[in-house]
């Protein structure tokens, strides 16, 4: 390693020896691929609150015997790592409560944990989105996909297109792992929209000899609406790890933005030691890189940071920016995915393109230390600047949290999450808004209406819908005043992950149970957990999402996810959740607080899923409003490829 500052950053990562790049190798040719009739305020069922504490979708579900399994699973709790070894972050899912054989599971459940509306290959592997971007008339999402089987490895870039971000059409393989720049894999990067209408792809390819390499790539054919092919760069690599960075710890190039110089950067992530770091390299023709002094940013502590996203956000307009804008009325955003924690975090701050560096707005809110992107299972996020409706479009990669053996079992493993908008909390001044993009709202069928429903302490009221696996939820919950004047001590050690809904407080938890069975069985509730503060005049608020009861299996991880959620003055507390069978999406408070959620109930499933609200607070009433739709699903099928004509 080069000399580090007191930082732990390195001097000098400019002019110090770096690694040489080897020859090529022969390339290596891949196949394409393709609501409330009855409400009961239950006290029978104080003691499954105490203990703690959808239906059927629209396509039908398939005639099987309940009682067929699948043969005894092996121990899966020991599964093989995956991607460590390559110098990237751990794909394969380990973390289980106890070691064994797994749970036996039928057809109907592992075909029902399958989306009906998220974006997911046909079969087999995915993980992070790349690249995505708009071009005549087509968004285009890439992703990380192995093209063979429903584990990590052999990666290469998937292609999708859709005109909404809905629904999604299959194009074949866009890039893969053919030359000795990227013989390990076409892992992630970035795709950027050039003045003149030109499009290039910077990406990290895993050599022949495990070092990580940033490579150019861009379209055969511009006029193709679908860019179908893609050249990569006769003399790639354009970026090799500095002195002072470790060959497996340099990847994921952002998308480029300008600056007044002229010239273009680009961001990378990395570290050095535990400080997780970003470095800067500019360029005018993204053919030739130069690294710039110093680093965007470090913080201690941090470890790796890999897929690090970088862009502006207006603090006066609800519009999303290009990248290149920077000035007043901006602030940018600085996002780092946490290798060691397999967590995305946030801050926002100043970049100043002179020294090109960034300065976050509140030290405790840093990046790794502050906010989170989401607070559940959802990492490797990328946006992009959607010039036709001026969004600032979110990506995330959504993995299972379920055992390989099982993953393979049903082909397929991990989604994308739903597109969201991202804009500057104007009203708060301190964290950004996450919102579903408008197009979901298409596949909204039949609605049902519920209005002051009363919640009393330790109540249960189910939901009288005829389906719950795919839904569209708004919420309100008001608590009475009375509840919230008369609480006179503070909680200041309330933490989602540490309780859950089964920890009972004078203000919460109280919201909704989905994928829950008709005997609460199985139910994951999403809720909020009010307190008061240190000062015992303010309150502080939690967003929280608890998988414990959500399977009766145990080969399938159960967390408590979840965080705390501003909540102005004379606002109601607010939820929207999107439901998709093993996928919950929920935001809180307009998108300030966002949980995604994977969950494999074995009994909650197709006409046997349920929806209730809850209240298992000791001391407040809290009346309940909703709007539930019945959600279609997307027509997610190949591009008729033979229609197109020379």
């Amino acid at each position: 390693m080069g000399a580090t500052g007191a930082s732990g950053v390195p001097e000098d990562l400019e002019h110090a020896a770096a690694y040489t790049p080897l020859l090529d190798l022969p390339e290596k040719r891949r196949r394409r691929f393709s609501v409330l009739a009855g409400i009961f305020v239950s006290v029978l069922l104080m003691s499954v609150l105490v203990a703690l504490v959808y239906n059927q979708e629209p396509r039908t579900a398939p005639e099987v015997n309940e009682d067929e399994t699948r043969s005894s699973p092996p121990d899966m709790f020991s599964a093989p790592s995956r991607g460590v070894s390559q110098g990237v972050s751990e794909k394969a899912f380990r973390d289980f409560p106890a070691a064994g054989a797994g749970y036996p599971w039928t057809n109907a459940m592992l075909a029902w944990q399958r989306t009906a509306y998220h974006f997911q290959p046909q079969k087999n592997w995915m993980n992070d989105p790349n690249g995505p971007l708009f071009h005549k008339g087509w968004y285009h999402l890439f992703y990380q996909y192995n093209p063979d089987s429903a584990v990590w490895g052999n990666i290469t870039w998937g292609h999708a297109v859709s005109r909404d971000m809905i629904h999604w059409l299959y194009l074949p393989l866009a890039m893969v792992p053919d030359h000795w720049f990227d013989a390990e894999g076409v892992w992630t990067g970035s795709a950027t929209l050039l003045p003149d209408g030109q499009i290039v792809i910077l990406y990290t390819g895993e050599t022949n000899t495990s070092v990580q390499v940033q490579n150019l790539a861009y379209p055969a054919n511009l006029s193709d609406p679908l860019l179908l092919d893609w050249v990569k760069f006769e003399n790639n690599p354009v970026m090799i790890p500095p002195a002072g960075i470790a060959f497996d710890k340099f990847r994921d190039p952002t998308t480029a933005w300008n600056t007044p110089d002229g010239m273009w950067r680009v961001a990378i992530g990395s570290r050095v030691n535990t400080t997780g770091i970003t470095l800067v390299y500019k360029t005018t023709n993204f053919t030739h890189f130069e690294l710039m002094e110093g680093v965007l940013h470090a913080v201690p502590g941090t470890g790796m940071w890999e897929c690090v996203d970088f862009y502006p956000v207006s603090t006066t307009s609800a519009n999303g920016l290009d990248t290149s804008v920077n000035g007043p009325g901006v602030k940018h955003v600085l996002k780092a995915s946490l290798d060691d924690e397999k967590k995305d975090f946030y801050a926002l701050g100043t970049y100043d393109p002179v020294s090109d560096t960034w300065i976050p707005d509140d030290l405790e809110l840093d990046v790794g230390v502050g906010l989170r992107v989401d607070y559940g299972k959802y990492y490797a996020s990328k946006t992009f600047y959607d010039q036709t409706t001026a969004r600032r479009i979110l990506y995330g990669w959504i993995g299972e949290t379920d055992s390989e053996y099982s993953d393979i079992l049903k082909g397929w493993a991990s989604v994308q999450s739903i597109p969201r908008t991202v804009v500057f909390d104007q009203k708060t001044g301190s964290n950004i808004i996450q919102w579903p993009v408008n197009e979901v709202e298409s596949l909204r069928l039949n609605s049902t209406e519920v209005e002051g429903v009363k919640l009393s302490p330790g109540s249960i009221v189910p939901v009288n819908i005829s389906s719950a696996t795919q839904l569209d939820i708004s919420a309100t919950f008001e608590v009475e005043k009375e509840a919230l004047e008369a609480l006179l001590e503070a909680d200041v050690g309330y933490n989602c992950s540490t309780t859950g809904a089964v920890v009972r407080g004078p203000l919460g938890p109280f919201g909704l149970l989905v994928n829950a069975d008709e005997s609460l069985s199985e139910f994951t509730p999403i809720y909020f957990y009010i307190t008061k503060d240190i000062d015992g005049t303010s309150y502080r608020t939690f967003f929280c999402s608890d998988e414990m009861r959500s399977s009766k299996a145990n080969d399938v991880n159960k967390k408590v996810y979840g965080g705390g959620v501003p909540v102005l003055e004379g606002e109601k507390l607010s939820m929207r959740l999107l439901v998709d069978h093993s996928i919950v999406e929920s935001f809180a408070q307009g998108g300030r607080t966002v949980i995604t959620s994977r969950i494999y109930p074995t009994k909650a499933i197709y006409r046997a899923a349920r929806l209730f609200l809850f209240n298992n607070a000791t001391a407040a009433n809290v009346t309940a409003s909703l709007k539930i739709w019945q959600m279609d699903s997307a027509h997610i099928h190949p591009y008729p490829l033979d229609q197109i004509q020379d």
